[in-house]
Parts: C-alpha cells; sequence; structure tokens
C-alpha cells in the first residue's frame, strides 16, 4: 500500500459528514423509490411454509446474516446460505416450501448462480435485492427489490457503503413489516430474547415472584403474638393481611410495628394494626413496573394478585438479581 499524508482533522470530520449524508440521501430515495414490490415480497414471505433462506456475497453476505439475525428474532424463521457452500452442496437445505432472499448490488454476483438456478428449476420463489434493474438477478427473481441509483460513499466509489446501508435498511424494513403483519407482541418476542438486557426488560412479574408457601400471609383476626413470628420466618420484612374469604384486607409491615409499639401490641390482631389497602401488582405485569413501582413509592416488596386474592409476593432484590433496571 503505498503512503500517503495524513489529512487534517477538520478535513476528516468533513469526510465523515459526507459518508453519513450520501447514505441518508441513499435512504430517503430508497423510501421515496418503495412500492407494491415491496408488499408483494411480504406475501411471499407470509405464504411461505418453511424457512427463508437469505444469501450474498462478501459485504453483502455480512449484510444477509444481520437480516437473518433481526427476521429469526422477530418471528421469521430465517437462516443464511453462503453462496459457495451453496455449490458444493448446501443447496439441499434448500426446500421447496423456503423462500430464498439474494443480494446482490451488482445483480451479476457469480458466486450466486447456482443458488439462482436452483430456484427457476424447483420454483422457489425468490427476492432479489440489487441495484440494477437490468440485471441477471432481477430478471430471475420471482420479485425484484430495487437499491437506489446513488453513488457509494467511498471517495473511489468502489467500496460498498451506500448500498450495504440501504440493504441493511431494506432488511429491516422487510422483517419489521413482517413483524407487524404477524400481529407479533412482546410476549412472542421475549420467548426469542430470554437473555441480556432485551429479555431481562421483558421478563414478567410472574416470572420472579415467590409464592405457593413462601407467602407471607397471615388472618386477620392472628394474634399479634403470632404474626411476628410468620414475619420473621418469611424474612420480606412484611405480612399479607387476609380476610375469611382470602382476599387481601391490607399489608403489615415492620413501619406498623413501630407505629404501634406498646404494652397492648402483642394482644391486638394484624387486623387490627395492619395498614388496609396498599400496592399491589399482577403476574402479568413487567418486572419492571414493579421496579419503577416500589423505587417510587419508597418500598421493598409487592404483593401479586390476581384479582383481590394474593398469589404471590416480589422484593426489589428479585428484581435486580434478575437484572431489571
Amino acid at each position: 500500500m503505498t503512503a500517503t499524508k495524513s489529512k487534517p482533522e477538520k478535513d476528516l470530520l468533513d469526510s465523515a459528514k459526507r459518508v453519513l449524508l450520501l447514505e441518508i440521501e441513499g435512504l430517503q430515495t430508497l423510501s421515496e423509490n418503495l412500492d407494491q414490490s415491496f408488499i408483494q415480497a411480504l406475501d411471499l414471505l407470509s405464504a411461505m411454509s418453511g424457512r427463508c433462506v437469505v444469501s450474498g456475497m462478501g459485504k453483502s453476505g455480512h449484510i444477509a446474516r444481520k437480516i437473518v439475525a433481526t427476521m429469526a428474532s422477530t418471528g421469521t424463521p430465517t437462516f443464511f446460505v453462503h453462496p459457495g457452500e451453496a455449490s458444493h452442496g448446501d443447496l439441499g437445505m434448500i426446500t421447496e416450501q423456503d423462500v430464498i432472499i439474494a443480494l446482490s448490488n451488482s445483480g451479476e454476483t457469480a458466486e450466486l448462480a447456482d443458488l439462482v438456478a436452483y430456484a427457476k428449476r424447483f420454483e422457489i420463489p425468490l427476492i432479489g435485492i440489487t441495484g440494477k434493474q437490468q440485471s441477471t438477478l432481477a430478471k430471475a427473481a420471482t420479485v425484484a427489490l430495487m437499491l437506489p441509483d446513488t453513488d457509494e460513499a467511498c471517495p473511489m466509489g468502489l467500496a460498498p457503503t451506500t448500498s450495504t446501508t440501504a440493504m441493511l435498511a431494506l432488511g429491516d424494513a422487510l422483517a419489521v413489516a413482517m413483524l407487524e403483519r404477524k400481529g407479533f407482541s412482546p410476549d412472542d418476542f421475549h420467548v426469542f430474547h430470554p437473555g441480556g438486557k432485551l429479555g431481562n426488560q421483558l421478563l414478567k412479574v410472574g416470572d420472579i415472584m415467590h409464592s405457593g408457601d413462601e407467602l407471607p400471609l397471615v388472618a386477620a383476626d392472628m394474634a399479634m403474638s403470632e404474626a411476628i413470628v410468620v414475619m420473621t420466618a418469611k424474612s420480606f420484612g412484611c405480612l399479607g393481611v387476609v380476610g375469611d374469604d382470602g382476599a387481601l384486607q391490607g399489608i403489615l409491615t415492620d413501619g406498623d410495628l413501630r407505629r404501634h409499639m406498646g404494652p397492648e401490641l402483642m394482644a391486638r390482631t394484624a387486623g387490627e394494626v395492619m395498614t388496609a389497602g396498599g400496592r399491589f401488582i399482577s403476574a402479568d405485569a413487567l418486572a419492571s413496573e414493579a421496579l419503577g413501582t416500589m423505587n417510587s413509592k419508597a418500598i421493598t416488596t409487592l404483593f401479586v394478585v390476581e384479582g383481590a386474592h394474593p398469589v404471590g409476593i416480589v422484593h426489589i432484590h428479585d428484581c435486580l438479581r434478575a437484572g431489571v433496571a
């Protein structure tokens, strides 16, 4: 590589801005030119009984892998096939129930030829993403999605930049449109994202709450001498006070104990010392909502109710241990 004199920082900053503006222009053109062929591509994906197969070579291959990851995580079963490997046996991974998405800005990528021929031979729907209307890929495709005819951001006009950004955005558009068409919900999203920050933010209260014998519950007519024993044994620093019908009538905390401290405390009942009502949450609520309530109200626990009946309890530490923040 021939050594060249480094540009001043201002010139480099101007160059970076030019790159971003060119890519923004490409995306704007892509958006303006999006037409019915996009809906036709969605129809092919919606009708498939198999899986979506995405393929591309070089930089287009890297974009193809990102499209695969996004579509698979949003409810459209998708996998990547390398064009070179496809020619050496991996075509057998693709069935007539699948839909192929092939990426090539020029539309003439030689390595895609066998994949395109295979699609035609077995009448497998082919969505071509390309920048050339008269290219081999565009002509062979069941549906051709056209990339904008704009300059690459590379000063030599060679390195795939504007075109790959457009490919990536078009893949995102397909994934999100499919998500919306299917009615993909946050619950569905959590099924595919159980780990990491996204998974943590989609945890439900029911996923982390304590239930059954762990619940710190006492009857309203229980003597405080007994109630304190239960409070100590359950280690939540509070009690749920229930009536004869099992409905939650109120909460008894260590704060209530301090407020009622006196010679008669042990002779009183839990129902007499408790704070009526209280803050509750449902098992279907997000754990992040429970954490927000506990933080805003300066409390450390929330009873989980179904109707008026307690089915669980969640402690602020449960949220933090689960990575909810």
